[in-house]
């Protein structure tokens, strides 16, 4: 499902203009494919879809007619760039802050990362708890996560 549901979402974008992501939703819609703003947000991110003026484009490279070799999901650092708002430090855990809905796409991206010095998350809506192995290792996953964001 998911599969067709990106070639979907590549198609809509190389042939119509696509605004926004309410208006890429309801053009799924009528293509029999509902989706979440959280799962369609992942959508755009694993697709490497680009928002400017014009609305949504598909990556120099897909729209090239090149083959993307990448096909894996986003990285910890790309997630937090697009929903990252604060990373906190409390004991042997860091808090990350997301925009609303951008949690399970920063714990997805940690948790396929598998840093070792990160046991877990647990992601809300808007937040994101890392449990780590100590606070040391702690302290350490808030200074990546930070230079991260502040990248």
């Amino acid at each position: 499902m998911k599969f067709q549901r990106h070639n979907a979402i590549r198609e809509l974008v190389a042939h119509s203009l696509v605004a926004n992501q309410d208006e890429l939703r309801r053009k799924l819609r009528r293509r029999g494919f509902e989706v979440t703003q959280a799962t369609l947000s992942r959508d755009i991110h694993e697709l490497r879809l680009s928002k400017g003026p014009a609305g949504y484009a598909l990556p120099a490279a897909a729209s090239a007619g090149e083959t993307a070799i990448d096909d894996g999901p986003p990285s910890v650092a790309e997630v937090l760039e697009s929903f990252g708002l604060r990373v906190r430090q409390a004991m042997n855990q860091v808090i990350i802050s997301t925009v609303m809905g951008g949690a399970q796409p920063v714990a997805a991206a940690l948790d396929h990362e598998e840093w070792p010095t990160v046991l877990g998350t647990i992601a809300g809506d808007d937040t994101v708890l890392v449990i780590c192995t100590d606070p040391r290792r702690a302290a350490e996953v808030e200074s990546r996560l930070r230079a991260m964001l502040e990248s």
